[in-house]
């Protein structure tokens, strides 16, 4: 079957913690501006604003315990902890009350940013991608099933750097919910099975350099460790 295609295609996927099943994904969704505290920090939106959305490529997954080269074209390379939540199931225009059935698992994401690059994107009035959709920037744990965690709605999400806590957070603070963002979302795409959303991170976000250690982890949800290596030549 594959030499019928002049480049042979890739499945990324994730693993399922207590299985040998492999978790295949489609694409990467992003929420924008979800915590309070991380829209004040940024000071770049009315804090009345709801999130939006945006994408990372599907090979931009890193599994646990991997080197994230720092990426080309930025001198401020920044961490932002998520939870990610993962589907079975989708649709068109979900209602909330309905959302929670199509979600398999979740897991802990880093969404890795290139800020300068975004700064000069939000200044510019541009899309975002030059500073969020790049190389290696969706780092993501194995994904524990509804089955084993249940609908986390409350739990501390942290980051640290070299054991020194940068973020905290806790999940009831998202400005949307997970249900709420499963909806909302359905209505500007049509959501399949293999899906990830991550969900916006909390306060605290800032740089790291080559040799850097981050260990995120949230309640209930597991734990992601990465370090970053030098730029790729």
């Amino acid at each position: 079957m594959s030499d019928r295609f002049v480049v042979a295609p890739t499945v990324h996927a994730l693993p399922v913690t207590g299985s040998s099943d492999l978790f295949a994904v489609r694409r990467i969704y992003c929420v924008g501006r979800n915590y309070l505290d991380h829209i004040r920090e940024m000071k770049e939106a009315d804090e009345r604003d709801p999130p939006f959305f945006f994408q990372k490529p599907t090979d931009a997954l890193v599994q646990n315990d991997a080197t994230v080269a720092y990426p080309m074209d930025t001198q401020d390379f920044q961490f932002e902890i998520e939870l990610v939540v993962a589907l079975k199931a989708g649709g068109r225009r979900i209602p909330v009350e309905a959302a929670e059935a199509t979600i398999f698992g979740y897991a802990v994401g880093l969404d890795m940013t290139r800020r300068d690059r975004q700064r000069e994107a939000r200044d510019r009035s541009l899309a975002w991608e030059m500073g969020k959709s790049f190389d290696q920037s969706a780092p993501c744990s194995a994904l524990f099933p509804v089955s084993a965690v249940g609908h986390p709605k409350s739990g501390s999400i942290t980051l640290s750097v070299n054991g020194q806590e940068r973020q905290r957070g806790d999940l009831s603070q998202l400005i949307w919910n997970v249900p709420e963002i499963i909806s909302k979302l359905s209505h500007q795409y049509e959501l399949k099975a293999g899906d990830l959303i991550y969900t916006g991170t909390p306060a605290g976000v800032g740089p790291v350099v080559p040799g850097d250690t981050l260990v995120g982890e949230i309640d209930r949800v597991g734990r992601l460790t990465i370090t970053i290596g030098p730029e790729d030549k």
